[in-house]
């Protein structure tokens, strides 16, 4: 009976792992493209109403590791590039996303 539980158990996982990787997507960038950068200290600073996503950045290189080199798409005279994994990003289709504040006036019934 207990060996009839651990064949069932590993078949049941099989089963989830081969649902969950066919719902994956595979994303790829290639250098020139845009991207945002997602922002791990927002966990420590919680704000409903802050983005999670930081940008838009430039790839400049890919890494075959998956990690890309980003540089800012500021029109600064410094161009700052540094090194990120590739799973932090995600494509930037376009828009500004640092603003988020509108304002709404209520009216009396």
């Amino acid at each position: 009976m207990r060996l009839h539980a651990y064949e069932s158990s590993r078949t049941y996982k099989d089963k989830v792992k081969f649902y969950h990787d066919k719902k994956l997507m595979k994303r790829t960038s290639h250098p020139g493209d845009l991207v945002l950068l997602f922002s791990s200290r927002l966990k420590l600073f919680p704000g409903k109403l802050k983005s999670k996503w930081l940008g838009p950045f430039v790839v400049k290189r890919v890494f075959q590791s998956g990690a890309m080199e980003l540089e800012s798409s500021a029109e600064d005279d410094q161009q700052r590039s540094w090194n990120v994994n590739g799973q932090r990003l995600k494509h930037y289709v376009g828009g500004d996303v640092e603003q988020f504040a509108s304002v709404m006036l209520l009216v009396d019934p």
